[in-house]
């Protein structure tokens, strides 16, 4: 990441992107992986500071220049918005792969994953009209999207008015006039861990999604 390589002492940020690929090239073959790269290789300009700009040259020469042998070392790097990386960076990345947004079945396969162990009451039908209405949603925002679900039954325990046992010692949020129901708020249950929250429904992702909306537009999609 960026933390890594980049110091606030003058030239220290040349000297750790030099040794990473001293170190790499000692231990080769090696991969270097850098996260994010645009936050340390965006396009170069007249204004930009001295510092940063022989931090991104040292980086272009380790990563293919004079005297610098680069056999058995693949440099990967990820970025979100590669319109915005200096062009000499783009040319020294022979191949450029583009990660689409996941598809109908990748996202149901995510709800599943994102849900995990937590009970539910969704069908496969109800997982499959979830993946329908989430078009354009990306897998941090499925992520997202299915947290806020998950905390949805206990907003139902903090706003519920009435609660009942059940026959093997639990006490559930009810409608006022179940057999049983007694009023009372969640503050008033002495024992804590009796309490069962409902389990997530389909509602309660119907619920999230007019509040969690996909991150990534039309425009972004489209720009190169």
């Amino acid at each position: 990441s960026a933390s890594n390589i980049v110091s606030k002492w003058m030239g220290e940020s040349e000297r750790l992107i030099k040794a990473l690929f001293d170190l790499a090239r000692s231990t080769k073959p090696a991969v270097i992986f850098l996260d994010e790269i645009d936050s340390i290789m965006t396009s170069r300009s007249d204004g930009e500071n001295d510092a940063t700009k022989r931090l991104k040259t040292e980086f272009l020469v380790q990563m293919q220049g004079m005297g610098n042998e680069d056999d058995g070392i693949l440099v990967l790097g990820a970025t979100n918005i590669p319109w915005g990386l200096d062009p000499a960076v783009r040319r020294r990345f022979q191949k450029k792969i583009y990660i689409s947004l996941p598809e109908k079945e990748a996202r149901k396969k995510m709800f599943k994953i994102h849900l995990g162990k937590t009970e539910n009451e969704i069908s496969d039908e109800e997982f499959d009209h979830l993946a329908d209405i989430t078009e354009g949603f990306s897998g941090s925002d499925i992520a997202t999207l299915t947290q806020d679900a998950i905390y949805e039954p206990l907003r139902k325990c903090q706003a519920a008015r009435f609660f009942k046992n059940t026959p093997d010692g639990h006490i559930v949020p009810c409608p006022p006039s179940d057999a049983g129901a007694m009023k009372m708020t969640i503050a008033d249950i002495v024992k804590t861990e009796a309490l069962l929250p409902p389990k997530v429904c389909f509602e309660d992702y119907i619920k999230a999604l007019q509040k969690i909306k996909p991150t990534v537009n039309a425009a972004d999609m489209k720009r190169q």
